[in-house]
């Protein structure tokens, strides 16, 4: 997703083969953060996921589309991830995953904006994630092509339906609404 030039109005020409890319989930990963008694953060991560970037001709053609399972929670406290499964949370058995599809992508050389639909518990709503473009490069073992990207954007859980709560007093709430998204993905090429 870089430009040749410092063009934002998505013509410039792409470092990148056409076609569509797809995620290397052993180079990748998909993390996201919460504050927690408003004093520290907790993480996770979502261990199963897949990913295709197609790419045209310009930066204003590139496309991106994921789903996240999202019984794969893992925040390394197994009572945790179980109670995030239920109907609190993110209800599995009405909606087993969480999806992205991009509607634009702007910037040039190495910073872009991405703009999508993400759908979490049913619900859709817009989402902007700031993008670096860490290059491209030929993996020395398979000779195949890669690029890879990092990506940062933060959403609100009750935007989703997802109000759970505990209160602790003081207007204090365990979990804030407030989630920073943080991902590193790695494509292979057609």
């Amino acid at each position: 997703m870089t430009a040749s030039s410092s063009s934002t109005s998505g013509i410039a020409p792409l470092p990148l083969i056409t076609g569509t890319w797809s995620v290397d989930t052993a180079h990748s990963s998909v993390n996201f953060q919460i504050r927690h008694l408003g004093v520290t953060n907790v993480r996770g991560r979502f261990d199963t996921f897949d990913a295709t970037l197609t790419v045209g001709d310009t930066v204003g053609s590139v496309a991106i589309e994921a789903a996240i399972d999202l019984a794969s929670i893992n925040t390394n406290q197994a009572d945790r991830d179980a109670h995030l499964r239920t109907t609190d949370f993110f209800d599995l058995e009405k909606h087993p995953s969480m999806t992205f599809v991009s509607t634009s992508v702007t910037g040039s050389d190495e910073e872009y904006e991405l703009a999508g639909a993400l759908t979490i518990n049913g619900v859709t709503k817009p989402v902007t994630l700031n993008v670096e473009f860490y290059g491209v490069d030929t993996h020395p073992v398979d000779d195949r092509v890669r690029s890879g990207f990092a990506a940062t954007g933060e959403i609100r859980r009750s935007d989703f339906g997802i109000n759970f709560n505990m209160p602790l007093g003081a207007g204090k709430l365990a979990l804030a609404d407030k989630v920073k998204i943080e991902l590193d993905l790695q494509f292979i090429a057609p």
